[in-house]
């Protein structure tokens, strides 16, 4: 199950009191910082379930660290069950009938705060709500001593406070409740743990962190960019068997590309740091490792923990029976060395083959193929759900075999990277067992990394992709003259876009207007070009894109807004973040038929009677 308990070395989002987010990854004998709201080791949260609310406790006095305290459903919502219970017992009353009945101000009346010892005037309004700040006894100076020498996770700071306003009692009930929150987000010491989920990190990246390394798009957007991609589960693994190559062999060796496998891939083209990715990987059941594989890569570094502890004390016990050669004679070397090995048994080995430099690792379904510009893809925000793209030697994770990436030189002109381009090497068995580890290691890692290259541009130039989806600053014109060729027929297109010129431009280029030029046959350019020629049409300055390649072309825009409702008060939140909008291009790709297109069988012509009707003579 993902997002069950809270495992070691996860991130996770810690929701504060006062709606910040903290996004922190949770290692194993550390201590977790949250400001203002206290300190606490990590441990106390780990194998704990998420979603649950918990109150950093005061320090007691033979401790030096503060602990933990789950606060049950019926503390955080006691005001609610309360108001309910209130309604039920007098339901003839109406909601918020002991505090709404308050003295409204006539025209030209005015309230003024006095003080009670002085008689001064401390504040003067039209309104009958004066600041809170006049009305409140305590001073700064009292609150800052209050939080020092308080206890009970400042509930008792916050109760203080309400009892010693001059005015609660004239407060109505969304006033009180409203006051209330205000001060328990600023006094509570609570959070809570929620697992770091695509919607979650993009709220986070977008209101609390720099929002334009995401280009701005919101998680709506990105569930319309998933849904108009049609992004699902694409099917069961299925790898390409290992050809069992030698040292010795070269290109020749390697595993043959299948097209009838691939199935269920889609097409991505990423400038979102990795978020569209994961996005698309959360849909497809590849972005979360299982239960059983943390466990694995657990019990993997705890017995890499193991044998290094043992590697040490045994060093130290060669030291030692090196300098103690007098108190030790034979016998006892050898029965100290028996009862080493019996208190440090040796792990198994496993006996599993190995595979082949050539073999291929990546499944032939269910993937996800990454074009980026550079030389490596720029996937940071991975990280946060505990892949690195960059990483050689990376633990178990499900991205590993399903997520390919390759550079627009490599799709495009492969014989001008070199990585594609060299040759593998080639080394006997003799000649390799001359060589040192470290050369052996990266012979082997070199010929791999030539299979892995390989099979990554060739499937892709094969095509007959799922879908494309694209979120980029690049021009999307230039991103479908070299990705339509490479969809299936029917593969739907989602292009997003944090402006709406680029996508104008784009879908213009499919007009109707466009396409009944193109069919006319009065264009010079295509005249005498096969089907699969102008699928790769390279464009010109009235035809920049074939026009019949996409179908249903649209652009839309979605932006869910959070509303006030209350009797009189509803509105949207004036507090919600501005910025772009962003707009989505949809299409499906279109399959365009050969030859003129007529249609035959036999139709009957119905006789239509026109009845003209004369008005009557008067």
């Amino acid at each position: 199950m993902h997002h069950s308990v809270i495992k070691p070395n996860s991130w996770v989002a810690l929701k504060l009191p006062s709606g910040v987010t903290r996004v922190i990854q949770v290692a194993p004998n550390t201590s977790i910082s949250l400001g203002k709201y206290g300190t606490f080791p990590a441990n106390l949260i780990l194998e704990r379930p998420y979603y649950l609310t918990f109150e950093v406790q005061d320090k007691l006095p033979e401790e030096s660290f503060s602990r933990l305290r789950v606060v049950p459903p019926s503390e955080l919502y006691a005001d609610v069950f309360a108001e309910e219970d209130a309604e039920c017992a007098n339901p003839a009353a109406g909601p918020g009938s002991n505090n709404d009945a308050v003295i409204a101000t006539a025209e030209g009346e005015e309230f003024s705060l006095v003080d009670a010892e002085s008689g001064n005037v401390i504040a003067r309004s039209t309104q009958e709500v004066i600041d809170e700040n006049a009305r409140q006894r305590l001073t700064q100076a009292e609150i800052e001593e209050l939080k020092r020498d308080g206890t009970n996770a400042g509930k008792d700071v916050i109760a203080k406070l309400l009892l010693s306003h001059a005015a609660l009692d004239q407060k109505t009930s969304f006033s009180l409740s409203k006051y209330k929150l205000l001060k328990t987000k600023k006094y509570i010491r609570r959070f809570q743990v929620l697992p770091i989920d695509v919607p979650t990190f993009s709220n986070w990246q977008l209101e609390e962190r720099d929002a334009s390394k995401i280009l701005d798009i919101r998680a709506e957007m990105m569930g319309l960019v998933g849904c108009w991609g049609n992004v699902h589960y694409g099917g069961d693994d299925v790898f390409l068997e290992d050809p069992k190559a030698t040292t010795e062999q070269g290109e020749e060796a390697l595993a043959p590309l299948q097209e009838d496998l691939l199935a269920g891939r889609w097409l991505v083209v990423d400038d979102t740091g990795g978020l569209l990715v994961a996005a698309m990987a959360e849909r497809m059941g590849v972005l979360y490792k299982e239960d059983d594989e943390t466990e694995e890569a657990a019990e993997e570094e705890e017995a890499t923990e193991k044998t290094e502890e043992e590697t040490e004390q045994n060093q130290e016990s060669e030291t030692t029976s090196q300098k103690d050669t007098e108190m030790a004679d034979g016998q006892q070397e050898s029965t100290s060395e028996t009862t080493t090995l019996a208190r440090h048994p040796k792990r198994p080995r496993d006996n599993k083959p190995r595979d082949s430099d050539f073999a291929v690792p990546f499944s032939q379904t269910n993937t996800i193929t990454v074009l980026h510009g550079a030389s490596q893809p720029n996937l940071s925000f991975l990280n946060y759900w505990n892949f690195d793209v960059t990483a050689p030697q990376h633990p178990p994770h499900p991205l590993l075999n399903h997520l390919l990436t390759l550079s627009w030189l490599q799709l495009l002109k492969p014989e001008l990277d070199t990585s594609y381009s060299t040759p593998p090497l080639t080394a006997d068995p003799e000649t390799l067992s001359t060589w040192k580890p470290s050369r052996r290691g990266n012979f082997h890692r070199k010929r791999r990394r030539y299979a892995r290259v390989r099979h990554i541009v060739d499937s892709t130039r094969a095509g007959n992709f799922s879908g494309l989806v694209c979120a980029s600053t690049m021009d999307p014109i230039s991103i479908l003259k070299h990705a339509l060729p490479l969809l299936a027929g029917g593969a739907p297109v989602a292009i997003y876009s944090p402006s709406l010129e680029p996508l104008a431009t784009l879908a213009d280029c499919f007009s109707v207007a466009r396409r009944t030029a193109w069919n006319s046959g009065h264009v010079a350019e295509i005249q005498g070009k096969t089907a699969e020629e102008l699928e790769k049409w390279e464009g010109s300055e009235q035809f920049p894109l074939n026009p019949t390649l996409l179908l249903g072309t649209s652009i839309q825009t979605s932006r869910a807004r959070r509303w006030q409702v209350l009797p009189g008060r509803t509105h949207p939140l004036m507090t919600e973040r501005g910025g772009a909008d962003g707009y989505i291009f949809t299409g499906w790709r279109a399959k365009p038929a050969e030859g003129k297109i007529a249609a035959k069988g036999k139709f009957k012509r119905r006789k239509v009677e026109e009845s003209v009707s004369t008005p009557a003579s008067a």
